[in-house]
């Protein structure tokens, strides 16, 4: 298989010599037939000698064969030429014929199916008609006859090829767009894993870490005169990183292969444990008050998840910019078909500067990317918000202080399972 593999590609990349060769082929063909003598007493025999006009018509068909793809109906032309003047002045037992076939077949595999009729109609009318009219056998004669046969398989075979072709092109081509799609859905499907877990990430640590700098700040500060205060909050500091570690080690779990040992089992976090997520911001020295008017319901995976994301983001925020005397107050409230989630604090009035700046952040566009230096907790949130095709608004308040509205649907769009 190796040996004719080679010569194979080399023909397929030089097409003109492959016609150059079956050129060579079909000029042997035809002379070897021209010395068969069909009609003798007892039956064909080989001896017959051609003429010169013969061999120099045949010559003429092969040499045209050598430019068959370049100029199909040229080729299919100036056979048909030879031929017709051989069936006209010699014998016709000399099988010019078969360059013309070939051409014809040329012109069948390379153009469409109309034109194959049209021309393969015509190439059978003439040669035929010239054959049976012209020639000196008589009408009915075998050799007519093959002329007719011949040309007509030779469309058919031409046609059969094109249609082949164009089948396993399409076929190649479905394939190839199907492989392009998947290869498409799965970089979409493994950008929206990197941002889900990215948000995840970012609210597990900024939420914890805020704790544990506030309660470290703490500890410092009292640490010779209060002993006691700093005792507890060091123990909020280890609290908290506790926490901060088991979820990490959840949310890595994800990325954990099916075969890996001991993957872990806890349950994403979600509004029921709400109140341990509000007392670790009241063990910070954050008051937070909480109203719930959603009817005890079991909110859908995803809507819980994202619901208790916006509120720890949010509070985090609170921790860290409000100041030392804020108060948050959060309120989760079923209205109709939506899920409805504020937090509310009452820390001071920011000035134009920064006001314009938070405003610019409540934009969609505006939190496309984040801005050089700063946090990723408000698109995070709006990134929850509008995958599950809910909506999000952020901004100051008026007289002071800070407000997020999260409004989630209680039907996802992204079809999470409940």
């Amino acid at each position: 298989m190796t040996t004719l593999a080679r010569p194979q590609s080399w023909l397929k990349a030089h097409p003109l010599a492959l016609d150059a060769t079956l050129a060579a082929c079909v000029l042997a063909c035809m002379v070897t037939g021209s010395f068969v003598e069909p009609h003798g007493p007892n039956g064909p025999y080989f001896g017959r000698a051609p003429d010169r006009l013969s061999l120099v018509l045949m010559a003429l068909g092969s040499l045209a064969l050598v430019y068959r793809r370049r100029a199909p109906m040229l080729v299919l032309a100036a056979t048909s030429a030879v031929t017709v003047i051989e069936l006209i002045t010699g014998e016709p037992r000399a099988p010019v014929a078969m360059s013309a076939v070939i051409a014809l077949y040329t012109v069948a595999a390379s153009t469409d199916r109309p034109t194959t009729w049209r021309v393969g109609l015509a190439t059978m009318a003439v040669l035929t008609a010239v054959a049976m009219l012209a020639g000196p056998l008589p009408w009915y004669s075998q050799e007519n006859l093959g002329v007719f046969a011949w040309t007509g398989m030779a469309a058919a075979a031409g046609d059969a090829v094109r249609s082949r072709r164009a089948f396993v092109d399409a076929i190649r081509e479905r394939a190839e767009r199907a492989e392009q799609t998947r290869d498409e859905e799965a970089r979409r499907r493994v950008a929206e894993e990197r941002l889900r877990i990215a948000r995840d990430l970012h609210d597990v640590v900024a939420h914890h870490i805020a704790l544990v700098n506030v309660q470290a700040g703490v500890a410092s500060h009292v640490m010779d005169k209060r002993p006691d205060q700093a005792k507890e909050a060091l123990a909020h500091v280890r609290e908290a990183s506790r926490s901060a570690l088991n979820e990490l080690r959840a949310t890595v779990g994800l990325l954990r292969q099916s075969g890996d040992p001991e993957a872990p089992t806890e349950p994403a976090p979600g509004l029921a444990r709400l109140a341990d997520l509000v007392d670790t911001f009241r063990h910070a020295g954050l008051p937070v008050e909480v109203v719930r008017a959603d009817d005890g319901m079991t909110l859908p995976a995803a809507v819980d998840l994202a619901a208790y994301r916006v509120i720890q983001e949010a509070l985090t925020n609170v921790q860290k910019h409000a100041g030392q005397d804020a108060k948050a107050e959060v309120s989760v409230i079923r209205v109709g078909p939506n899920v409805e989630v504020t937090i509310l604090d009452d820390g001071p009035q920011p000035d134009p500067k920064a006001r314009a700046k938070s405003d610019a952040k409540s934009d969609a566009k505006a939190e496309a990317e984040p801005e050089p230096g700063g946090g990723h907790g408000l698109l995070g949130m709006r990134e929850r918000a509008t995958a599950l095709g809910g909506s999000i608004a952020v901004g100051p308040r008026y007289g002071g202080g800070f407000r997020v509205h999260a409004i989630l649907p209680l039907q996802p769009r992204t079809g999470e399972k409940t």
